[in-house]
């Protein structure tokens, strides 16, 4: 289900997913409106979950990430109990970026920065140990062509 958003809503938006660090003046000004409109429009979309939560977008290469690897995985476990396991270990490890369960021959595809090679195999083997897991497949990306937390809006 979607929210009800107007024309206004999305500039505000769109401003706020370009720099979240804007001041509500800044903002304003963009979208053609005044402060206390605009505060009371992100309040209400926070309030309706539009806006989730406001955060710092980091450079995993200038902070040593420089692997990103794209993890398919394979499992012949479709239990809750098993999903439970796999759910607990996906969110212990910050290497894990995101994590999707899939339609198809794969069952999820994560994607799990680490600084190298090493450091993936080490996640591997943590993940292999806590988890069975049918068979695991890992893409190594060689360049990242685009990326961005900007929707479509």
């Amino acid at each position: 289900m979607s929210a009800q958003i107007d024309a206004m809503d999305r500039k505000i938006l769109g401003e706020l997913q370009r720099d979240a660090s804007q001041s509500l003046d800044e903002i304003a000004r963009k979208v053609g409106s005044s402060k206390t409109p605009v505060w009371n429009r992100i309040r209400k979309m926070k309030e309706a979950g539009v806006i989730g939560r406001i955060t710092a977008v980091l450079d995993a290469e200038a902070l040593g990430l420089e692997a990103c690897f794209f993890v398919l995985i394979r499992t012949s476990e479709h239990e809750a109990d098993w999903q439970a396991s796999f759910l607990r270990a996906l969110q212990a490890r910050p290497e894990v970026m995101e994590a999707h369960r899939l339609a198809g021959d794969i069952d999820y595809i994560l994607k799990v920065r680490v600084p190298n090679a090493r450091a993936y195999d080490a996640f591997y083997q943590a993940l292999i140990s806590e988890v069975k897991i049918y068979n695991v497949t890992a893409l190594l990306s060689m360049e990242e062509i685009k990326s961005t937390t900007l929707l479509p809006i």
